[in-house]
């Protein structure tokens, strides 16, 4: 096929253009989020201001001189385009930060989940950032010289010179891209596609290059202590792991709106001071289940070492996980568990989502086949968004208006809260009611329940929203999370526990997901090495007074 002339470039000024391209249109957050760091009080701010799209677009022409080989430039060109525009979108609308952990959420997402956030704004962006360059790509003919070792001087002529300007700047202005690096450790995540690169390599190397993967088992020591009871009976505890609940709307912990009015009338222990592992459900879950605290959390090691829920199981307490959220990320890996959705229920599925009543289907046929003592986890989709509108009924749309579209950017602030809001009431209601089901078995079990949230949500606040920011700089509200506990009052006889005592530190002490490994085990009265009982919540408050 002949190309016109006017669609025919030479490949220095093609890598120009491209470089251009991606300093200016699709680093154009990076670049504004740089800009308005610089206090701008003397002449060299303003021109420290002006080098940096000058770095950046050097850096790019760097690189696309060394890509620049027949049959593959334009491909991978075509791939950089748009996954850089796909993580532009997510940036741009919800403040997302694209680094190893957002990598691992969208390789472990779900259709149902990832279909959650297309919209027709995505699609349009989409178009007019993806497709059209792309098709631009595709139609421009890429003129090189007749002889193959004056092309690759001129592509090694063009690579010195970006080089060479990329370390003038850095003499001229080293100290300024120290500290603007080093006071803003965020901001070099926001560099795309350097950061999807990144994040996808630190990804595949945790996950699949870094040493053995063989199974690491830890408890095999694991049983049962003795329990000193008039009327003996087995434990059933029941874990809620929630999704995407934050403290700051539970009005247990003090929000203004009342969120949790089931719960209220349960008695339930609330810990107003809890947080979680991670700010994603890809750390935060297997984080919890596993024996390592977050501050020595090994991603890779959670992966192929055993949890608490092996640990149960090997002292042969029944164990059960019951899913509504895309998948249990490794801690349900060798224990029974089962996709509630895949069951089809169409009284509590619609539109490729399931309502959390679903984990409650057939709740006590499964009751009354258990011959030892059980823990059930049910994981919710809680308020798991942007769509919060669809993850409860008609019924709990209480608080006015909503904001019945996964396009939160664009809601009214508002409307935002009162829409997660309702979310709040559904899980409020479906935890209550899950409190009932274990009061209706309390003359057959020692029952108890325990919730926690995976993380918590951002709704808009320093104009971000949803969850995934790197822990070191999320906010409270992606960190701070609902943790609360209800026993029946058989099970807090059967383990001495003086509830009285557990409310008084429930309301003065720290929390967070690191004690959930330890608190279950206690829970169960587990003896082995893995306890320590420092970690569990419950501990201290037995035999007390």
């Amino acid at each position: 096929m002949k190309f016109p002339n006017k669609l025919q470039c030479h490949t220095s000024s093609f890598n120009l253009i491209a470089a251009l391209f991606f300093t200016f249109v699709l680093n154009a957050l990076f670049l504004l989020r740089a800009w308005e760091i610089i206090p701008y009080d003397r002449l060299h701010d303003y021109l420290f201001a002006a080098s940096i799209p000058v770095v950046l677009a050097s850096a790019f022409y760097l690189i696309f001189s060394l890509l620049a080989w027949p049959y593959a430039r334009k491909p991978l060109l075509i791939l950089l385009v748009l996954v850089s525009a796909a993580a532009n979108y997510f940036m741009h609308s919800f403040g997302t930060v694209i680094d190893t952990n957002m990598i691992e959420n969208v390789f472990e997402s779900d259709a149902q989940e990832a279909g959650a956030l297309i919209s027709s704004s995505y699609v349009v962006w989409m178009i007019l950032m993806g497709l059209v360059p792309v098709a631009a790509i595709c139609m421009v003919r890429i003129k090189t010289g007749q002889r193959w070792w004056w092309s690759l001087l001129q592509r090694l002529a063009g690579a010195l010179g970006a080089i060479l300007l990329i370390l003038l700047m850095a003499v001229l202005f080293y100290k300024d891209y120290a500290s603007l690096i080093r006071n803003n450790k965020g901001l070099v995540k926001m560099i795309t596609p350097a950061n999807i690169v990144s994040g996808t390599g630190h990804y595949v190397d945790q996950r699949y290059l870094q040493g053995s993967q063989a199974l690491v088992k830890i408890g095999q020591d694991a049983k049962k202590g003795p329990l000193i009871a008039a009327e003996p009976k087995k434990t059933l505890v029941v874990l809620v792991v929630g999704e995407t609940g934050r403290a700051e709307n539970f009005s247990l912990g003090g929000y203004a709106r009342e969120t949790n009015p089931e719960l209220k009338k349960q008695q339930v222990i609330y810990y107003p001071d809890a947080s979680s592992c991670g700010t994603e459900t890809a750390i935060s879950v297997p984080c919890m289940f596993s024996n390592m605290p977050r501050e020595h959390y090994d991603a890779n090691l959670a992966h192929h070492q055993e949890g608490v829920l092996d640990i149960l199981a090997h002292a042969g307490v029944s164990v059960l996980w019951r899913e509504n959220d895309g998948g249990c990320k490794g801690a349900c890996d060798r224990v029974p568990h089962t996709d509630m959705t895949k069951w089809n229920l169409s009284q509590y599925c619609h539109d490729g989502f399931c309502l959390d009543d679903v984990l409650l289907h057939r709740f006590d046929h499964y009751v009354d086949s258990l011959h030892n003592d059980g823990i059930i986890v049910l994981h919710q989709m809680g308020s798991h968004g942007p769509a919060y509108y669809q993850r409860y009924p008609a019924e709990f749309r209480r608080f006015t208006p909503t904001c019945d579209s996964n396009q939160i950017q664009d809601c009214d602030h508002q409307a935002l809260v009162n829409t997660y809001d309702n979310s709040l009431l559904y899980t409020d209601d479906m935890v209550s009611r899950t409190i009932d089901k274990l009061k209706a078995l309390s003359d057959r079990f020692n029952v108890a329940l325990v919730y926690l949230s995976d993380h918590g949500e951002s709704l808009g606040e320093h104009g971000m929203y949803l969850h995934g920011a790197p822990y070191l700089f999320a906010p409270s509200q992606q960190t701070h999370i609902p943790l609360l506990m209800w026993m029946s009052p058989g099970y807090a006889s059967a383990f001495h526990i003086n509830e009285s005592c557990l409310r008084q530190q429930a309301a003065s002490e720290k929390v967070s997901q690191d004690n959930l490994f330890h608190t279950v085990l206690g829970m169960f009265n587990i003896q082995t090495q893995e306890y320590q009982p420092q970690l569990d919540m419950i501990r201290s408050c037995q035999n007390a007074g």
